[in-house]
């Protein structure tokens, strides 16, 4: 039977051609069509991350190369036609000392930054603005201090907003270039706060307080979602994060003091919920 192998070819030429623009195509803040690269980074923890990323894929590619040619070598050289009378060498001093410190010293090269990267993220300088975020089945609830105006509010998925299934009723709204410690916890079940665009993500349980930080230098607007199963409505408690001026910070401050205290969100209803998922 013969298969057309038309569409395989035109399957991979496509994939080709994302591959040239990998990095064109990763979009700022959410994911984008036939994306293959990760988000565009927009703050300094994810410009590490990406860049210990793309060290691991030399890594990785320079050893698959080197395997591979090891076997092809391997294939051709002893093969049974040049080998009528097989080696019976079992021992070679040389080689195995050099597979055993080789992998020692590649694992030392992925430890270092490995550990340096690790370090930054938990290790959190002192915060310009604090940020306490609470996982519930299926919304988010966030708390800003005395200092930041001293007030909470609910974050629930917005039926009638793009992107759909990320966009929410209110965003956490944070300042450009200032570090934002963001305090995690949960009310019910275990989450996850995950912002791909930051590099965060950090489990939400609940009776523990978990902390990470991030320092966003690109005004924008971000989105994430909880990356953890968390009930039957999981999918759909994304998190949106709106990065602005310091000026345009101190006026929402001032503007969501007045709207949150005299009129908070609550959770959005299950029906709601039935109504976007349909």
């Amino acid at each position: 039977m013969r298969i057309d192998t038309l569409p395989f070819r035109l399957l991979a030429a496509a994939g080709f051609a994302v591959a040239l623009t990998g990095d064109a195509l990763a979009g700022m803040g959410q994911p984008s069509p036939w994306q293959l690269g990760m988000q565009t980074p927009a703050a300094i923890g994810a410009e590490a991350i990406h860049d210990f990323h793309d060290l691991l894929l030399w890594i990785i590619t320079v050893i698959v190369l080197f395997v591979l040619a090891l076997l092809i070598y391997v294939i051709v050289r002893f093969s049974e036609t040049r080998n009528q009378t097989p080696s019976r060498t079992t021992h070679n001093s040389l080689l195995e000392v050099a597979w055993t410190l080789v992998p020692v010293l590649i694992l030392v090269v992925i430890a270092v930054p490995s550990f340096r990267l690790l370090k930054a993220q938990l290790v959190i300088p002192t915060p310009d603005v604090v940020v306490k975020a609470t996982g519930h089945q299926w919304y988010w609830s966030y708390e800003y201090p005395a200092d930041q105006g001293g007030f909470s509010f609910d974050s629930n998925l917005a039926a009638d907003k793009q992107p759909r299934l990320l966009a929410v009723d209110n965003e956490l709204v944070v300042p450009v270039d200032k570090i934002v410690k963001v305090q995690v916890t949960a009310a019910d079940v275990i989450h996850a706060f995950a912002m791909p665009s930051f590099g965060l993500k950090i489990d939400a349980i609940p009776g523990r307080l978990n902390e990470t930080w991030f320092k966003a230098d690109k005004e924008g607007v971000f989105y994430g979602q909880c990356s953890l199963i968390c009930g039957q409505n999981h999918a759909f408690m994304p998190i949106m994060i709106r990065v602005v001026s310091q000026e345009a910070y101190t006026a929402w401050l001032a503007d969501a003091k007045k709207k949150f205290a005299a009129n908070p969100s609550g959770p959005i209803k299950l029906a709601d919920r039935d109504a976007i998922t349909r």
